[in-house]
């Protein structure tokens, strides 16, 4: 057991399992929209997370020598570097415009990480941006990075898509949030910090809301896919009801973060 306990803390210390939801959701953008040839951008924005996501996880530790490369580390390190040249070979298959797209979203990777300006705090302690860049930057890289690549037409389905996996991501991030209350600086203003935990979860829950009413307004609307996304809505919405800042990290970093690989897989069998 204790075997198995280690292995799943490496499996989500290094990124993997939220870059298998990455992964899951730009997947998904090719069977909407009909992508045949999308896995260059899904194994790109898979890899590019787990580089992404380490590097904003342990660079600022590792500068200031806080991080003890314990042997787990090194093999993160490892890892990290291995999927960095991965990173580096789909992006050479990606659309000149695609490229274009990918490094802004690198941009802002870095711009949440790195100091640019003297004397100034990260994009990640500015007050109340972290929520709005992590969810900007999953609905770029999972939905317009794949469309772009594939140039789909930027038409209304496409921006109701976004709106929805928007909110999908922010309310998301509201668990993680709540779950960290404990954690965080005081001075990030996370929502939780902002207006408290209850008022937390009615915004989400109102959020959710409106992620099932925004179904209405496809012009191919059908019950199947009704269904599919008011269960994705209900089960981010238990996960956001029940959680409090006793709860495991596995109830956020494990379970919360399956939602959109079990998204996919369910829309592959429904549909």
């Amino acid at each position: 057991m204790l075997f198995l306990k280690r292995l799943l803390d490496f499996y989500i210390n290094s990124s993997i399992h939220v870059a298998l939801s990455v992964y899951a959701l730009v997947r998904m953008t090719g069977f909407l929209f009909q992508i045949t040839m999308i896995e260059a951008c899904a194994s790109f924005a898979f890899f590019g997370t787990i580089v992404g996501y380490n590097f904003v996880k342990y660079d600022a530790l590792a500068r200031t020598q806080k991080l003890r490369m314990r042997t787990q580390l090194k093999v993160i390190a490892v890892l990290s570097f291995l999927s960095l040249l991965a990173c580096g070979f789909f992006f050479l298959q990606l659309a000149q415009k695609t490229k274009i797209i990918a490094v802004v979203f690198l941009i802002l990777t870095l711009l949440y990480t790195l100091p640019f300006f003297p004397n100034k705090k990260n994009a990640r302690n500015w007050a109340g941006v972290k929520i709005y860049i992590v969810a900007l930057c999953w609905v770029g890289v999972t939905l317009f990075l794949p469309i772009i690549n594939a140039e789909v037409p930027l038409t209304t389905y496409v921006f109701l898509v976004a709106i929805q996996r928007f909110i999908l991501i922010f309310v998301l991030i509201l668990i993680f949030e709540i779950i960290d209350l404990k954690q965080d600086d005081p001075h990030l203003k996370t929502v939780p910090q902002q207006i408290g935990v209850e008022r937390t979860k009615k915004l989400g829950s109102l959020l959710m809301l409106v992620f099932v009413g925004l179904e209405f307004l496809y012009a191919d609307f059908n019950y199947t896919t009704l269904i599919l996304k008011t269960g994705i809505a209900l089960s981010v919405l238990l996960f956001l009801l029940f959680s409090n800042e006793n709860r495991s990290k596995y109830y956020s970093s494990f379970w919360a973060e399956s939602i959109p690989v079990l998204w996919w897989v369910l829309l592959l069998l429904f549909q």
